[in-house]
């Protein structure tokens, strides 16, 4: 019986060191800066191309980038942080056809679909702000049905649950995008779920924290 109990004991014990206890793996140091994996990125840590993408990321020369969220962990690669800050910054805010209930009801959907708490609790807000109502906010939030909805809202959901859930976007649904925003409003609708998407993956693959002060307002499902 001694034998036995030691052969599991030490069973046990090479299971540990090679993180296959309880959890599946070993965890990962959260760092108290960023509140995600990886340590806050500093300006003067970076070479002069990574300076002045650093400046763009935090508005003008000066600013101090901030230290949480997608475009924080994105400047770990300089030539990636860029891109993304523009894209993001024509969509949201420089070119977009859209507009900005619209702008807001895709974000949400995008987070939503990747249960993405520090995108969702971020956009709630913004999103009763910009005259987003709450019905809208609440279908998206908890699954249900928009028939009750304005059209707008209601092709935005349904686009953005066929692209992520089924890989595909019917003619209907289709057409009438097509319809209520044009070709150009069309793709940059898609660009934009599309863009965060990627915030998500990002955000998922580093843990990033919410801040103490940011309220979860996404409920699990």
């Amino acid at each position: 019986m001694r034998i036995l109990t030691s052969i599991l004991l030490l069973m046990a014990l090479v299971a540990t060191a090679n993180g296959q206890s309880g959890k599946g793996s070993a965890a990962v140091k959260i760092y108290p800066d960023s509140l995600n994996r990886l340590p806050v990125v500093h300006r003067e840590q970076m070479d002069e191309n990574g300076k002045r993408v650093y400046d763009i990321n935090a508005g003008g020369a000066g600013k101090i980038a901030q230290p949480t969220g997608p475009s924080a962990i994105a400047l770990y690669s300089p030539g990636v942080a860029e891109p993304l800050r523009r894209l993001n910054d024509y969509l949201r805010r420089e070119g977009s056809v859209l507009g900005k209930p619209v702008t807001e009801v895709a974000i949400l959907v995008a987070a939503r679909e990747f249960d993405q708490q520090y995108v969702w609790s971020s956009h709630e807000p913004t999103a009763l702000q910009v005259g987003v109502g709450q019905p809208a906010i609440d279908a998206i939030k908890y699954g249900k049905d928009v028939s009750g909805l304005g059209e707008k809202e209601a092709v935005v959901i349904r686009l953005g649950r066929q692209l992520f859930r089924e890989h595909k976007l019917d003619a209907d649904v289709y057409a009438k995008a097509i319809e209520l925003f044009g070709k150009q409003g069309t793709v940059e609708l898609v660009a934009l779920m599309g863009d965060y998407a990627l915030n998500a993956l990002l955000l998922d693959a580093w843990d990033q924290h919410m801040p103490a002060d940011r309220k979860p307002l996404l409920p699990r499902r």
